[in-house]
């Protein structure tokens, strides 16, 4: 059953607050990998951390601001209070959502088989070995702070726009979860980023909070954060 809709939106940034935010992720992203890159064309453990986690944190940035300029506060614009009710539906959903999701990645391994089955960041990380407390950095990223950045474009900035046209709640639930999987850029996992996206606009969707999405997000990453903190270590064989 659907929550009550929040206050009308009133805010004056559209489409563009969400353009401008995913255009400096997309900038950040190629910016930072050749700034880091060594005379030898490799990237050091540092530079990896460095590629994962400015992107995602710029982009939101803009994001925020956007809707202090143009609007009245994230608070408020991104439905983001805190509230502790919030976070319970988030780990409601998200822990409903892992069943989901193992079964759909088991499907998609099946059939694109073990050595493709892998996201870009776990392609990224592949073979790379770091200090304990980079790794953690690594694990944090993942886990807790790339689901705050990504909902709040998606499922805040993008959803808000959506609002913002009157084309109500479940059409904004269908767009953000299309391009949330598409926007990855990475065709062949696009039907799985489809299915774990489900969860997440749903939780959004019915609790019309974006701290709920945030948090079902979070749930949703833990796992393979924590095959990527055991794989950097060492523990896991690549």
């Amino acid at each position: 059953m659907l929550e009550e809709p929040g206050p009308p939106r009133t805010h004056r940034w559209r489409w563009g607050a969400f353009l401008l935010s995913f255009a400096v992720f997309l900038f950040a992203s190629q910016a930072i990998v050749v700034l880091v890159q060594g005379p030898d064309g490799k990237t050091g453990s540092v530079g990896l951390f460095l590629a994962l986690s400015v992107p995602p944190l710029l982009a939101a940035a803009v994001g925020v601001v956007a809707t202090i300029v143009r609007g009245n506060g994230p608070w408020v614009d991104l439905r983001l209070e805190w509230r502790w009710r919030d976070v319970t539906s988030g780990l409601a959903f998200g822990i409903a959502g892992l069943g989901l999701t193992l079964m759909a990645a088991r499907v998609w391994t099946y059939f694109v088989g073990d050595k493709n089955a892998t996201s870009a960041v776990g392609s990224l990380l592949d073979g790379i070995q770091m200090s304990p407390a980079l790794a953690v950095l690594v694990f944090l990223q993942v886990w807790l702070i790339s689901p705050i950045c990504e909902e709040i474009i998606y499922r805040g900035l993008l959803w808000g726009a959506i609002e913002r046209e009157n084309w109500g709640r479940f059409t904004a639930f269908v767009l953000t979860t299309v391009v949330f999987a598409c926007s990855h850029l990475e065709p062949s996992r696009t039907p799985l980023l489809l299915i774990i996206s489900l969860p997440l606009g749903l939780s959004r969707l019915i609790t019309d909070r974006l701290l709920t999405s945030i948090v079902t997000h979070q749930v949703n990453n833990f796992l393979p954060a924590l095959g990527l903190l055991l794989g950097i270590l060492g523990v896991l064989p690549p």
